[in-house]
């Protein structure tokens, strides 16, 4: 028996159909291999001519790579999204309340709920955003979830992604890329769009403007720059947006407010998306090494001259210690139980859990606690001896820095081969926008697939891929 027989099957197996794959499985049983090879080939083709590429820091050559694209859909019925909607909004709304709670009053901290040298101990809290509240009391402006699937009913959180969440534009080119090869699809199955996404962008984003917003507020992206591995998607988001792309030498401050440089002198903008890491927004506050900020743009903003999406510090959400207390936070803000599981989580900072883990190490996935991308992970299934007894030392000398959780039977979607549908491994990150007007989440995502049979790993930077996700419409 092949091994992915023993995961969930989101398509079906055995002949048997689930019924929102049914429209597409009568319309993929008409189609030629021969035919689908070709829309593969033009798939990459139309991939390569948009540049829609990504950079592996980790190359020696800092190569560019295209994230190979599935052209099998990720189809998920309208009461599945319904349940995963409602979850995922009642966790953004924790978050959000989490870090106002632990930027300000602490109470979360006061009742014992979490360890307070989670929070004092942790890289990513910045004590430069104690006793200050952004405009319109949004720190995450946009989220992005990554969820994993076991079962019928089973969904679990795999992290959250509240700092800088990438991956939206791969989602919106996966829809176009779709709709160019298979008009015809859309016409029989009915799939909520995803194509409003940069305009609900650019609204949200404009909800939170500061109160000196003038008319309609300025929104600018901020990027690293074109070395940075997700420049595609700043260029991309701020072209479909309409807003300047801007770099840290094109702004500075003027008159108490952070100005962008134009041909006809300096423009104020009111609200920045950065996808520039807290440590470089400002060099006067942070690393003063810093090329890729703005000098001063933290004292604009704590005098709320300036939105900052998402904001400085929202990155101690995003650290797994903090994920294993997900439920309990959410019970403490919103009186509620978790909608959405979390994935069991032993916090390796406890010597039981610790000794655990070491005993086990074979059977769990570690991961570091500020880790992204799928690196500095370990997969204990796919490991061999070597690869466990250099980790168990990792553990043994900073067991705070890791987290480890039990290998989770993931769901599989086919994908198209030349010799026909394969199972793989997916994961998806549903993207969310908030505001003062409640939270926005794009009926889809960005689905991840592991393009290796049996791998567990989905990441882009380790050898995955991508594929269109539907919501049917009913």
């Amino acid at each position: 028996m092949n091994k992915n027989d023993l995961h969930f099957s989101e398509m079906g197996r055995d002949g048997s159909v689930r019924r929102p794959y049914l429209q597409y499985e009568n319309w993929l049983a008409q189609q030629q291999n021969e035919q689908l090879s070709k829309k593969a080939n033009d798939a990459e083709a139309f991939f390569r001519q948009a540049g829609i590429t990504f950079n592996v820091y980790s190359d020696t050559d800092a190569e560019e790579r295209l994230i190979p694209f599935d052209l099998v859909p990720r189809i998920v019925s309208n009461r599945e999204w319904a349940k995963l909607t409602k979850g995922l909004e009642q966790r953004i709304r924790a978050i959000n309340a989490f870090l106002h709670d632990i930027y300000n009053r602490q109470e979360i901290l006061r009742a014992g709920v979490i360890p307070t040298e989670l929070i004092a101990q942790n890289d990513a809290f910045l004590p430069e955003m104690m006793d200050f509240t952004p405009p319109g009391g949004v720190y995450t402006h946009i989220v992005g979830t990554d969820i994993v699937r076991t079962g019928e009913d089973d969904f679990f959180v795999l992290e959250d992604n509240a700092r800088t969440p990438s991956g939206v534009s791969y989602m919106l080119e996966n829809r176009e890329t779709m709709l160019q090869m298979f008009p015809e699809l859309f016409s029989k199955i009915r799939v909520q769009s995803v194509s409003d996404y940069p305009k609900n962008l650019r609204r949200s984003l404009a909800a939170c403007a500061p109160a000196c917003a003038n008319g309609r507020p300025s929104v600018g992206v901020l990027t690293p720059g074109i070395f940075n591995s997700a420049y595609y998607e700043h260029s991309f988001l701020a072209d479909q947006m309409g807003v300047e792309l801007v770099e840290g030498h094109d702004l500075r401050v003027v008159d108490g407010r952070i100005a962008m440089r134009t041909t006809c002198g300096y423009k104020n903008i009111d609200v920045l998306y950065r996808r520039v890491d807290d440590e470089f927004l400002d060099p006067l506050t942070f690393n003063p090494n810093s090329m890729l900020g703005v000098p001063g743009i933290m004292d604009v903003y704590r005098a709320g001259n300036i939105t900052i999406a998402n904001a400085p510090g929202t990155g101690v959400a995003d650290d797994k210690a903090i994920y294993s207390y997900m439920p309990e936070i959410i019970q403490f803000y919103t009186g509620e139980r978790a909608i959405l599981k979390n994935v069991e989580t032993h916090r390796c900072s406890e010597p039981q859990s610790l000794q655990y883990v070491l005993d086990n190490l074979a059977d769990l996935v570690v991961k570091e606690v500020h880790g992204s991308g799928g690196y500095g992970m370990l997969v204990g299934p796919a490991a061999n001896k070597r690869e466990l007894a250099d980790f168990a030392d990792k553990l043994k000398a900073r067991p705070s820095n890791y987290i480890a959780q039990p290998t989770l039977s993931l769901s599989t979607v086919p994908i198209f081969t030349e010799k026909g549908l394969s199972p793989r491994h997916v994961d998806l990150r549903p993207f969310a926008l908030v505001s003062p007007n409640g939270v926005q989440i794009a009926p889809g995502g960005l689905t991840r697939v592991a393009l290796t049979p049996g791998s567990l790993v989905v990441n882009s930077s380790q050898g995955g891929g991508t594929k269109d996700t539907w919501v049917l419409e009913d």
